[in-house]
């Protein structure tokens, strides 16, 4: 079907990435990885707010008691409602001054998924990590670019990938615990189309992919793993994709303008922007890091 693009807001973010829609707020959150900043906008009136952080913020999630998680370079912290570090709870397991942490999501059962990017590309020294409520951070898997992680709304699939080998990985999860089984290749995308970035799964189970590089945003059918629909995009590099509004079908979708030269920019003027899309299937609210502290 033909979607239209709506210009949502001028960020001009240099990497703008993790959009993350609060249904208690009716705020969507998202960050700038190297200015580095967290936002929050509410699309109801236009107010941007605005945090900086002392160090790179790969990703986020929204804490039950209020407040988020977010994976810094140096490793995951408690922030609170102003986005200030309340503490560190977990150090990054890589070597920081050559690797930080990229995308994650909370998922369904509480815990904080997060994974980090090798910086030097030379190997697969990204990591793909979950933080369980008692703060324990457990290194799942090895990547180059961390990427991608969703989860489908039955609780059996976790979705993750590794952008520069352009391939999308799934994991099935037990239903009750949350525990994950071994990994399987589920889809390569082909480059000329895009590399795999941040994604969303919708109500249906199907898997909403930005395509870095690719200007677009596929959706990926969970049974065939095939390319079922796009959304054309005016920037060419979308990085991650989240359901809000107050029915979640509010798709909002951030890119990036780092490294870009000036003929590109000058070629794509809306790249760092955020954009929105209306679609006709809803997503999933977006689930709370529950903590065993009280």
């Amino acid at each position: 079907m033909e979607y239209k693009v709506e210009h949502e807001l001028a960020l001009q973010a240099e990497l703008g990435e993790c959009p993350l829609w609060s249904v208690k707020e009716q705020k969507l959150w998202l960050v700038d990885i190297l200015a580095p900043a967290i936002h929050r906008y509410d699309p109801a009136s236009g107010e941007l707010e605005s945090f900086a952080l002392p160090e790179e913020v790969g990703c986020i999630g929204l804490r039950e008691e209020g407040g988020l998680i977010a994976a810094l370079r140096s490793g995951v912290w408690l922030l609170d409602e102003q986005c200030r570090p309340l503490r560190k709870v977990a150090d990054n397991p890589g070597e920081a001054s050559k690797s930080r942490f990229n995308d994650g999501r909370v998922d369904h059962f509480g815990r904080f998924w997060c994974g980090s990017l090798w910086e030097p590309q030379d190997r697969d020294g990204g990591k793909l990590c979950r933080v369980d409520s008692d703060y324990q951070l457990h290194v799942i898997d090895e990547v180059k670019i961390s990427n991608g992680l969703a989860f489908s709304p039955d609780r059996r699939w976790m979705y993750h990938s590794d952008t520069p080998h352009g391939v999308l990985y799934r994991y099935p999860l037990d239903p009750n615990t949350g525990e994950h089984g071994p990994r399987e290749v589920f889809r390569h995308f082909d480059a000329q189309g895009g590399q795999p970035d941040g994604a969303a799964v919708d109500s249906e189970g199907f898997y909403w992919s930005a395509q870095f590089d690719g200007g677009r945003v596929v959706r990926v059918d969970p049974a065939t793993a095939e390319i079922v629909d796009e959304i054309t995009l005016p920037v060419r590099w979308p990085t991650m994709v989240a359901f809000g509004g107050p029915d979640l079908k509010t798709l909002y979708i951030t890119s990036s303008r780092e490294n870009r030269t000036e003929e590109e920019l000058a070629t794509y003027p809306l790249s760092g922007d955020l954009f929105a899309v209306r679609v006709d299937v809803a997503g999933v609210a977006e689930p709370c890091f529950i903590s065993l502290e009280k």
